[in-house]
């Protein structure tokens, strides 16, 4: 009894948290998400992606539950290329993915410290990442200068500007069922160039957030691998088993 109790207590809790985490995510923004489309198969699009995000987000953002040999086994890599392409630091590859910058320093720039990013992807989700990444645009009122129409007033700087470069919002205002006006955005304008093509940067993204979907749960690529094995071996195993089940009854049928 005590045992269905608290899985009745975690069941209710789970729920509540997954309602009130949809809740915020709907009340942060009226952008419809994009789809990511990753696919966690492509080891080559991940390791562009971790890439990217040892260059742009590890000097702010720990991923402090992946380690970077863990990285290098899962995709192919040796110690050597691993130390070459990801570690930016004077880090180990047996170690984790952790910053440098003072928590107290972080919460003084940015008002909290950059949260872990090890299960961001789990947490909001890759369609919102991916949108998220590529809805920043020009705010003078803002303290770095930008906002995003995904997270309105998020504290995080454009640490892609240079790629994307610099993109202004295209608003309109709408007139609600009560009659309230508001100025919502419908699109962007790309004012600034950056390093890279709107399609180039679209799919750095895209490498990014595939990056980040391995991060949540890596496991998963032993899963997706070892799965059609699994399913080969359960459907001649059926057969094996009807035919000896037709064996076997043979006689009495």
């Amino acid at each position: 009894m005590k045992l269905l109790r608290y899985s009745i207590i975690f069941l209710v809790v789970s729920l509540a948290s997954f309602l009130v985490s949809s809740l915020v995510f709907a009340a942060e923004s009226e952008i419809k998400l994009d789809k990511a489309n990753i696919n966690l198969n492509d080891k080559e699009a991940i390791k562009r992606g971790a890439i990217l995000f040892t260059q742009y987000c590890l000097s702010c953002h720990s991923a402090a539950y992946m380690r970077y040999s863990r990285i290098g086994e899962d995709l192919g890599m040796t110690n050597e290329q691993v130390t070459k392409e990801l570690i930016r630091t004077g880090a180990k590859v047996g170690d984790t993915m952790t910053v440098t910058m003072d928590p107290k320093d972080a919460k003084r720039w940015f008002g909290n410290p950059p949260p872990d990013l090890s299960v961001i992807a789990r947490a909001r989700g890759v369609d919102w990442l991916y949108t998220y990444l590529r809805s920043f645009y020009k705010d003078d009122s803002r303290p770095w200068g930008v906002n995003n129409a995904v997270f309105k007033d998020v504290a995080m700087p454009d640490v892609l500007w240079e790629l994307q470069g610099l993109q202004a919002a295209n608003k309109e205002k709408i007139v609600d069922k009560d009659g309230t006006e508001r100025e919502v955005i419908t699109g962007f304008k790309l004012i600034e160039k950056g390093k890279l093509t709107p399609k180039q940067y679209d799919a750095a993204v895209h490498d990014l957030v595939t990056f980040l979907a391995y991060l949540g749960e890596p496991s998963k690529l032993q899963r997706l691998a070892l799965g059609k094995w699994v399913i080969l071996f359960l459907a001649i195993f059926l057969v094996i088993v009807y035919l000896l089940k037709k064996e076997y009854w043979k006689d009495i049928h």
